[in-house]
């Protein structure tokens, strides 16, 4: 009889190392760092915030194009080689990115240049997820595996969360401290670094019992294309576009109150709330059931957003971000854990990259629509969409229900 490898709740820590943790979490900040950084430089080098913005869309277009199928390849050929092929590349398109906005180069190499960073960029969180559910779903007791999956699922929102907070303030502090190019040599530097550490960390070797000695997958990829899972990759688009729609109509509100600047200092009010309640989805009782969750934090978004068509105070504003955010964050973890649980065999990569993804696009998609709106309609104008987004997130937790109903792996 071969000895199973077993890992409880308590000592998962210990299975993956501190030193993964600590890798992993610093090997996402570049990424944060490239989305803001990309237009901080366009701007001061092409004086043209219309430009920024597509620069910002055209990374997040790239990311959602390409981190899908970089997720299939890591699936096929494990996670170590293609994030270290990504971490040479994506450094590399940094640097060329900086050398063309502020060359001689037309607006549309700008963009193209924006995009390949996109393309390339090391999908860390994702293959940080998929590790730690692999490890979780082939390694531990079936009697543990939700409920460590549920506070591995937030951990890893939070972790995201807090980098989309300090990425921003590490590229205000090298811009102004030394010039506009220097976040995105520092991101290049980071991602050489701590993107090849976290692809060389001992976890990287490890592969799915899913998988057949070659490599491939048991599952068919049309197995990605389930109405069950496809309804999490738009329930969580929805969530992205609820994120890119929100901080631009935000920026915009406040503008309107002369002090644009502070809109950052507003939205941490959700970021943080947010955060506190994803970690805190771990606590929650098994019988309130996933399905259940989904409903109820998307209802919570929903009706904080309702909210924005009546504000017209920073007073209001700030409470209608700190019931949103008791809302998004748990939403964030709840959609992950069903794509954990949704994923077809030895595809956990991939799914984890649509998924992620999702938001990107949704971020990148909703920041360029709003800001288009808010500049031509008004800030009221503007103010609609997050609503919407947030409707997007509350229908697809129904139609989850409805989907899910029966299904004991889906609950």
């Amino acid at each position: 009889m071969t000895q199973t490898h077993t890992v409880s709740p308590s000592n998962l820590l210990r299975e993956a190392g501190l030193a993964y943790f600590i890798v992993a979490f610093v090997a996402r900040l570049p990424f944060a760092m490239m989305v803001v950084g990309v237009l901080t430089v366009a701007v001061s080098a092409r004086g043209s915030l219309s430009l920024g913005g597509l620069t910002s869309a055209a990374v997040g277009i790239g990311t959602a194009c390409f981190g899908p199928l970089l997720g299939a390849a890591a699936d096929r050929f494990g996670q170590r080689s293609v994030l270290l092929l990504l971490a040479i590349a994506n450094a590399a398109m940094l640097v060329v990115f900086t050398v063309v906005v502020y060359g001689d180069a037309t607006d549309p190499f700008v963009l193209l240049a924006a995009f390949g960073i996109g393309a390339t960029a090391p999908q860390v969180a994702p293959m940080s997820r998929s590790r730690l559910v692999t490890i979780i779903s082939e390694r531990m007791p079936e009697a543990v595996r939700a409920r460590t999956l549920s506070g591995t699922m937030a951990y890893e929102s939070a972790a995201d969360e807090t980098v989309f907070v300090f990425g921003p303030f590490i590229v205000g502090v090298l811009a102004s401290g030394i010039a506009p190019w220097a976040p995105l040599v520092g991101a290049a530097a980071l991602t050489v670094l701590f993107v090849g550490a976290f692809a060389l960390h001992p976890s990287g070797r490890y592969i799915s019992r899913e998988r057949d000695t070659d490599g491939r997958a048991p599952s068919r990829a049309s197995e990605l294309l389930r109405p069950d899972l496809l309804v999490v990759v738009v329930g969580i688009l929805g969530v992205g576009i609820f994120f890119g729609t929100m901080l631009t109509s935000l920026t915009s509100f406040m503008a309107d109150r002369g002090a644009p600047e502070q809109a950052g200092l507003l939205y941490g009010v959700m970021g943080v709330g947010s955060a506190i309640l994803a970690l805190g989805v771990a606590w929650l009782p098994p019988r309130f059931s996933l399905r259940a969750r989904w409903l109820v934090f998307a209802g919570t978004l929903l009706l904080g957003s309702l909210m924005l068509g009546f504000v017209d105070t920073t007073i209001g504003m700030t409470a209608a971000l700190a019931i949103m955010g008791i809302g998004i964050g748990p939403t964030l973890v709840t959609q992950y854990s069903f794509g954990a649980a949704r994923s077809p065999r030895g595809r956990s990569a991939t799914v984890m990259t649509m998924l992620g993804s999702g938001v990107i696009l949704g971020q990148s998609l909703g920041a360029a629509v709003t800001g288009e709106i808010a500049e031509t309609m008004g800030t009221s104008a503007a103010l609609m969409l997050p609503m919407i987004a947030a409707a997007i997130t509350f229908a697809t937790g129904i139609l989850n229900w409805l989907l899910s109903h029966g299904r004991p792996r889906s609950r």
